[in-house]
C-alpha cells in the first residue's frame, strides 16, 4: 500500500516504524539538546532516499523546537539566543544553500576533537569562575558554525561554557534553532527543495514532537542538576565521536 505519492511504497507498518522513531527521538532530544537530526535518518533514508532528508527535518524540527521552547519556556535565556541569531543569520542560509556538498574532513575532525574536549575544559573553567561571554557565543557559533552540519551539538556545548545549566540550555537552544530553522526552510522553499511529500514527514515528525517534549521535561524536573548536566556531557562527548568516525570514514574513502 503506498502512502505517500512520489517516494517509495511506504507501508503502514514503515510509517508506524518513522512515528515511533520520531517520539523517541523528541523525547531525547528534550532530554540532550539535540538527536532528531542525528537518528530520523536511520529510518528516513532506506525509506525515501538522502536527498528530501534534510528538508524534511529542518521543517519538522520547527515543530520539534517550538515544542520544546514551549515546553521549557521559563528557563529560556532570551538575551543569549536573540545574540546568538543575530550573528548566525548569514552562515545559516548558506549553509542550507550548500547542504548537499560533502562537509571537509579536516574541519570535522577538528570541531569533533574539540567538543570531546570542550567537557573537561569547561568543567575546569568553571572550577575557575571562567565563563564564555557574549562575544564568545556570538563568534564561536554565529559566524563560525550557525549553519555547518553537526553545530546543534556545537551550540549545546558552548551554552553550556557560557555558564547555562539543565533546562535553560535546552529552552535557550530550542529559541535559536526554531530562527535558523525558519532561514533553511526559507531557502529550501526556494530552492524548490519542499514538496508535498517532503511536508507531509515532517509534519508527522514535528506533530509527535509535542508530546515528546512535554515527556522529557517531566523527567528535566524531576532530575538533579548535576545528572542532567551529566546527560548532556555524554551528548557533546558523541556528537564528537559521531563527527570524528564520519571525518575518518571520508578520509579512507
Amino acid at each position: 500500500m503506498t502512502i505517500v505519492s512520489g517516494f517509495a511504497d511506504i507501508s503502514i507498518f514503515q510509517l508506524l516504524l518513522v512515528a515511533l522513531m520520531a517520539l523517541f527521538a523528541s523525547i531525547i532530544g528534550g532530554l540532550a539538546g539535540y538527536g532528531t537530526g542525528a537518528l530520523m535518518p536511520l529510518v528516513l533514508v532506506p525509506l525515501v532516499g538522502a536527498e528530501p532528508v534534510v528538508p524534511i527535518i529542518a521543517i519538522s524540527a520547527m515543530l520539534t523546537n517550538a515544542s520544546r521552547a514551549l515546553a521549557y519556556v521559563r528557563h529560556a535565556d532570551r538575551r543569549r539566543a536573540l545574540i546568538v541569531l543575530a550573528c548566525a543569520g548569514l552562515t545559516t542560509a548558506l549553509g542550507a544553500y550548500g547542504y548537499t556538498r560533502l562537509t571537509n574532513a579536516g574541519a570535522a575532525l577538528v570541531i569533533g576533537t574539540m567538543l570531546i574536549l570542550s567537557v573537561p575544559l569547561r568543567r575546569v573553567l568553571r572550577r575557575r569562575q571562567v565563563r564564555i561571554g557574549d562575544t564568545g557565543l556570538a563568534v564561536g557559533y554565529g559566524v563560525l558554525v550557525g549553519g555547518t552540519s553537526g553545530s546543534g551539538v556545537i551550540l549545546l556545548s558552548l551554552l553550556m561554557a557560557a555558564g547555562l545549566e539543565g533546562a535553560s540550555v535546552i529552552a535557550t537552544d530550542a529559541m535559536i534553532s526554531l530562527g535558523t530553522g525558519l532561514i533553511k526552510i526559507s531557502v529550501f522553499g526556494l530552492a524548490g527543495a519542499v514538496t508535498a511529500q517532503v511536508l507531509a514527514f515532517a509534519l508527522l515528525i514535528g506533530g509527535l514532537a509535542v508530546p515528546g517534549a512535554f515527556l522529557a521535561k517531566a523527567f528535566v524536573e524531576r532530575m538533579p542538576v548535576h545528572i542532567h548536566t551529566a546527560i548532556l556531557d555524554v551528548a557533546v562527548i558523541t556528537g564528537g565521536l559521531v563527527m570524528i568516525s564520519a571525518a575518518a570514514k571520508q578520509i579512507i574513502a
